[in-house]
């Protein structure tokens, strides 16, 4: 489980905090992509949106060798890794009561650059798999110009929370008498008929794991 620290800890609706693990794990391994920050030595925030893979305690980050975030990160910058998915908009009776309903994720850690080749090649197939599960075992793997063009790191999850808001918009009595419809609408992420590249040869029919695609978590 990990423990809220002084920077993972909700303060504002702290009733909507969490800090186990399965919480957390479920949210990360959804998402399709988080944001990375830092901040540079001049005292510059940066941030900027990647892929991201879970495996076990270890969130791993790619990029690529020439990105300057990847650099910092080398320099031992410590990270702050955020990502969130949507699952609704809260429609309240006054536009200040307005929210949303989702599901974040904050992680904060050193991340430790992966130059172990078999961890690389484990991180790789995660990365692939997280975007598309069956992907990978289809797919070429990277070959080893690609491998020393690409920049990974693990960070550990030992310093995450998770915020969660869930149910309907919360309006003050006096507006529950309002002839103003509120109520939620829900947001999901539904794959649509895939498109083929239009350079692929002839015959190559479209694989189950693109023709039933779904994200985990994602209403059927």
């Amino acid at each position: 489980m990990a423990h809220p620290s002084d920077r993972t800890r909700v303060h504002r609706h702290p009733e909507r905090g969490a800090y186990d693990r399965a919480t957390i794990d479920a949210i990360v391994d959804e998402a399709l992509i988080c944001h990375l920050a830092w901040v540079t030595e001049d005292g510059q925030p940066r941030v900027i949106p990647t892929i991201h893979v879970r495996v076990g305690d270890t969130l791993y980050v790619h990029g690529s060798q020439a990105s300057g975030t990847l650099r910092a990160l080398r320099d031992g910058a410590t990270a702050c890794i955020e990502t969130t998915i949507v699952d609704g908009l809260v429609l309240a009776r006054s536009t200040p009561k307005h929210s949303m309903n989702y599901r974040s994720v904050v992680v904060y850690g050193s991340p430790r650059e992966v130059l172990d080749r078999e961890e690389m090649q484990v991180a790789q197939r995660a990365l692939a798999e997280h975007v598309v599960p069956g992907r990978s075992p289809d797919a070429r793997p990277p070959n080893e110009q690609e491998y020393r063009e690409t920049a990974i790191f693990a960070v550990p999850l030992d310093e995450a929370s998770a915020k969660v808001r869930a149910g309907p918009p919360i309006d003050p009595d006096e507006d529950l008498e309002l002839d103003v419809w509120a109520g939620v609408i829900p947001i999901r992420v539904v794959a649509g008929v895939p498109e083929p590249a239009p350079d692929l040869r002839p015959g190559i029919g479209v694989p189950a794991y693109a023709n039933d695609y779904r994200r985990p978590g994602a209403a059927e």
